[in-house]
């Protein structure tokens, strides 16, 4: 199991295998954030520290929340506002030691324009 953490340490993240693959998207928010997105059925991944330690952005259609640690203030994860069977959430992968960046397959994604993927 692979164990990430926020700057601070407040939230940590357990993740049920390790990524084969990250996506990089260009959207108003990920660009922002410079996330690194792993995807993960929803409920499979074990966060501590949220949402006890976490605060949360809705935006845009108000389906997820952006969540990050509340005293760091690094993006852990994003997650469904209401889940439904087969959803997933993202982790965000630079809260991880960088060398599992080594052997994955990055995409980049267009999500501020064609929401596809552009490679």
């Amino acid at each position: 199991m692979l164990v990430g953490t926020c700057h601070c340490g407040a939230v940590t993240i357990e993740l049920p295998s390790a990524p084969e693959k990250a996506t990089n998207c260009n959207c108003s928010i990920c660009r922002r954030l410079g996330g690194l997105w792993a995807y993960y059925e929803f409920g499979t991944v074990r966060i501590t520290g949220h949402p006890e330690k976490t605060q949360e952005y809705v935006h845009g259609d108000k389906t997820l929340r952006t969540v990050r640690c509340a005293t760091c203030g690094c993006t852990t994860h994003w997650e469904p506002l209401t889940p439904q069977p087969g959803a997933q959430h993202g982790v965000n992968l630079r809260n991880f030691d960088p060398k599992i960046l080594d052997s994955l397959q990055i995409r980049r994604f267009g999500g501020a324009d064609t929401w596809t993927f552009l490679d």
